[in-house]
């Protein structure tokens, strides 16, 4: 097969044709021993990237841990959507090691495959929590957020990282290509059948988030009307539509955290469904990048912009400027 002009720059710039976040993307034969790979631009962005996620998820987590008031099912949800994005920079992180410090092994590929696959389905799912969260907060205002419904979120995230255990251990039990190229998807080692439930199964959770925030906005439209009416004003009368602009605000916000969410899952999902394993890997590296990228735009999104977090930390660095810290549940 020729390769395009994209294949041939993408490799002369990679130095062995990188990958992705997943494993080396090259076609050559499974049974010949790889050499770690000369260091170069995308390896070093490789690194940054998954050093930034590491550290900005390890401060979240260390600060809802180390905080006892911080149980409610929000931050419950926000630490495990941390933790999961924790991993997939560690998974980073592993990937470079194995690719330009040390001689790559089949262990090496199916091993990052597994964690990041892990995390990523982790973090999809907490982030579909989130928004259930906020959902319930709103729609069970009065109950929500009871010693009940955190045993109950509690339940759910085991669940969650249960299931994606589960379906991280796939290449790690032989769900793999390396001793048959023929069945690789676009991100060796994982078949595509693999690879195809996997973004089917990512897809499915987007489709779900997005109906969950259009449930968000009708309920955050029927209390302000309700708040309206029984302070005798139309909704959209100009002193109330003054003393309550942070509604438009808080549209903004939410349209913002759905842009990016859609933005960074949506083309890998839908390559992966698409692609083959003759696709380039310039292709496979440029969807796969939004993807682990939304785990370094988590904890900013969420995490960092809830008040609680914000006092903690703020706490932590100015120990005498905030003394007390009484969170809401929810």
């Amino acid at each position: 097969m020729t390769q395009n002009d994209s294949d041939v720059w993408f490799e002369e710039s990679s130095g062995s044709g990188m990958s992705s976040h997943l494993s080396l993307l090259d076609q050559s034969d499974p049974t010949a021993m790889p050499e770690a790979s000369p260091l170069n631009l995308w390896g070093v962005a490789l690194c940054v990237s998954g050093t930034l996620i590491v550290s900005e998820n390890a401060i979240v987590v260390a600060a809802i841990l180390a905080t006892p008031s911080l149980r409610a099912p929000v931050f419950l949800l926000l630490a495990s959507l941390a933790l999961a994005d924790l991993l997939a920079g560690v998974a980073l992180i592993l990937h470079f090691l194995f690719l330009f410090c040390v001689e790559p092994t089949d262990w090496s590929e199916l091993m990052t495959s597994g964690l990041l696959a892990t995390s990523l389905t982790a973090s999809l799912l907490s982030l579909m929590g989130v928004a259930l969260d906020r959902y319930l907060s709103l729609s069970q205002a009065l109950t929500y957020g009871s010693r009940h419904s955190r045993r109950c979120a509690a339940g759910l995230l085991a669940l969650v990282w249960l299931g994606s255990c589960l379906i991280g251990s796939g290449p790690v039990l032989g769900w793999h290509c390396l001793n048959d190229i023929t069945t690789c998807s676009v991100a060796r080692p994982l078949t595509r059948t693999y690879l195809s439930l996997l973004c089917g199964g990512f897809l499915l959770v987007v489709m779900v988030t997005l109906q969950l925030y259009t449930g968000i906005c009708r309920v955050a439209r029927r209390h302000a009307h309700a708040i309206a009416t029984q302070r005798h004003f139309l909704p959209d009368d100009q002193s109330y539509a003054s003393k309550h602009g942070g509604r438009g605000k808080g549209l903004s916000r939410l349209l913002l955290v759905l842009g990016v969410f859609v933005s960074c899952w949506t083309p890998f999902a839908l390559y992966g469904l698409l692609g083959d394993a003759s696709s380039s890997p310039l292709y496979t590296y440029a969807t796969l990048v939004p993807a682990a990228g939304n785990s370094l735009l988590n904890p900013l999104l969420y995490s960092l912009r809830n008040r609680d977090i914000r006092l903690v930390l703020l706490h932590a660095c100015c120990p005498h400027r905030h003394n007390t810290h009484r969170p809401v549940d929810v």
